[in-house]
């Protein structure tokens, strides 16, 4: 396989799919395989950098047995445990967001789906934020119904995120309380609603290759708009706590095998950035184009808003 002539083929309409054999992927050479990233990065998505931050808007006590996630009631650890954040703070987190050229501002909340009092305090926030605010509009809340995307839409929401973790083979390896399904009828909805579409995954969880593959396919066939990609960072008292952390050279590969199966998606650098040198420098140069920055939901990052606006702007990226 001559990897920068797929990448040329790509740029020129060439999509990949499940009956292709994308097993060259793993084996081919990784720096042709980064620049062929690179380049389909530059023509179908350009040098701006797409920043998005987000604030954990109600945390731990969560009923589903995610085996990854610090927040799960069913796993011990140490994280913060408090309900819906006070409407002012999130407010003075949006505003500050917005002065430091963020793209877009998220509220994200532990539970299978956010609902009743704690809902309508979520849209009363939007609605605020988007009153108030010049800033793009995020929600991560589970597994919620057309009706209340609906309602987050005309609170000012344009973005919603829900990641499908991994590939449906090995979804059951990590999470026995919701299924795959589900979560891809959410995607469903948030498309139907007619909204930007935000949904990724971790990796390093024990999956292989050919899960990460699928997981790439999968998101193409739904037609998300935003890939965040997180290298797990194992937390204590979580049921993955004693994994090893994957190595640089294993995100960038994935990174952008993702870009060539998605080559018009935004994809994000999540967590898992410290893992690689100056914040994932490289990652820019292998097909990412987008990046959480500030303050992380669970894990702590090294990076910050100014911090990756100048490393950004030092490699010929343009950011807001």
């Amino acid at each position: 396989m001559d990897i920068l002539k797929l990448a040329d083929e790509i740029i020129e309409g060439k999509r990949l799919s499940r009956e292709d054999d994308l097993d060259f992927f793993v084996t081919c050479n990784l720096n042709d395989l980064c620049a062929g990233a690179d380049k389909i990065r530059e023509a179908c998505i350009g040098d701006r950098v797409d920043l998005c931050s987000i604030i954990n808007g109600m945390s731990g006590r969560c009923p589903e047995d995610c085996k990854y996630c610090a927040q799960s009631a069913h796993n011990h650890t140490d994280c913060e445990v408090y309900d819906f954040l006070p409407e002012e703070k999130i407010m003075e987190a949006c505003k500050t967001n917005e002065k430091e050229g963020v793209d877009r501002f998220a509220i994200v909340t532990a539970g299978r789906a956010l609902s009743g009092e704690e809902f309508d305090k979520a849209i009363k926030a939007y609605e605020r934020m988007n009153k108030e605010c010049d800033i793009e509009l995020c929600a991560s809340m589970g597994f919620l119904s057309a009706d209340q995307l609906h309602r987050l839409h005309e609170a000012g929401v344009t973005s919603y995120h829900h990641n499908i973790e991994t590939s449906r083979r090995n979804f059951p390896n990590i999470c026995s309380t919701h299924t795959y399904d589900m979560k891809i009828e959410t995607l469903k909805k948030v498309k139907a609603e007619g909204m930007y579409v935000c949904s990724g995954g971790i990796i390093g969880m024990g999956e292989s290759w050919e899960d990460r593959i699928d997981m790439a396919v999968s998101l193409a066939e739904v037609g998300v708009d935003s890939i965040p990609i997180n290298a797990l960072m194992p937390i204590k008292g979580t049921p993955l706590e004693n994994l090893e952390s994957l190595t640089e050279d294993e995100i960038l590969r994935t990174i952008a095998m993702f870009r060539y199966i998605n080559p018009e998606a935004d994809i994000r650098l999540a967590a898992g950035r410290a893992l690689m040198k100056n914040d994932g420098e490289m990652a820019f140069k292998s097909g990412a184009s987008a990046t959480i920055t500030g303050n992380m939901l669970t894990t702590v990052a090294a990076a910050t808003i100014q911090s990756d606006r100048k490393m950004l702007q030092n490699i010929g990226r343009t950011v807001k």
